[in-house]
């Protein structure tokens, strides 16, 4: 029954969340799965950062799936290019359990997860975010 109500829940909050609010709790998750994967090839830890840098894959390949280019058509090819040497990265990090290909993609995503947590906000302050659909 708790676990019902906490999927009720959870369904309902992602209902609610704008579009820009899931694209920071992608960011933030995406974050906090390469810095465990970094932590954890650091360590010898590979089967755990493994784990951690493909499920930062995935939140990647998301990312870049869910481009549209008829919203901002400058902008795609380069986000576009910018995922794809992600998960370069991330491929490479998995294959030699090298954490220095995980922070490669912590120091070039970083700036973008900057840029979303400003212009987030912004946007709603401004009205202009939409709803998940």
């Amino acid at each position: 029954m708790l676990q019902t109500a906490a999927a009720r829940y959870e369904q309902v909050r992602i209902q609610t969340t704008s579009k820009g609010e899931l694209l920071l709790a992608l960011y933030d998750g995406l974050f906090r799965f390469l810095r465990g994967a970094r932590i954890c090839f650091e360590q010898k830890q590979t089967a755990r950062a493994r784990e951690l840098a493909s499920k930062a894959h995935a939140i990647i390949s998301e990312l870049q799936i869910a481009l549209d280019p008829s919203v901002a058509p400058e902008l795609c090819p380069q986000l576009g290019a910018l995922y794809s040497f992600c998960l370069d990265c991330l491929r490479s990090a998995n294959a030699n359990a090298d954490a220095q290909q995980i922070e490669d993609v912590i120091r070039v995503l970083t700036p973008l997860k900057e840029a979303w947590e400003q212009a987030v906000p912004e946007a709603a302050r401004l009205g202009i975010c939409h709803r998940a659909e």
